[in-house]
């Protein structure tokens, strides 16, 4: 008779177990509210651990447990800009310094480039 049920179902479509005469673990609900105002709940083994956060079923925000204490922050480092590190390397006066070099080579190049460009128009002028 065994045979004759299993005859014709795919693999995996119908689960030919039951429920009866089995004992489930003990479960609790815990309730989550969202920032959005969703409230929905999750049900958890008894001896579980239970989350503080979860992920929200209908926006995807993370929502706190009900009665449940807000995470604390964790201590971060603020970050570092380029500005930041530059100084840890470098003094005021010698970035001064540096930043006239720069000035002074690019009026230098433009000049060139000025000059250049004023030589050819009097190339043109004169063909």
């Amino acid at each position: 008779m065994a045979e004759r049920a299993l005859r014709g179902t795919r693999l995996g479509a119908t689960s030919y177990e039951n429920d009866r005469n089995t004992d489930l673990a003990p479960r609790q609900e815990v309730t989550y509210d969202c920032p959005r105002g969703h409230r929905f709940s999750v049900t958890f083994a008894t001896e579980a651990e239970i989350p503080l956060n979860w992920e929200c079923r209908f926006c995807g925000d993370n929502a706190l447990m009900v009665d449940g204490e807000q995470p604390q922050q964790k201590k971060t480092k603020p970050t570092r800009t380029h500005w930041d590190m530059l100084l840890e390397r470098r003094s005021m006066e010698d970035l001064e310094e540096v930043l006239a070099e720069r000035l002074q080579l690019l009026r230098a190049r433009r000049k060139e480039e000025q000059e250049h460009l004023e030589a050819l128009t009097r190339q043109r002028q004169s063909a």
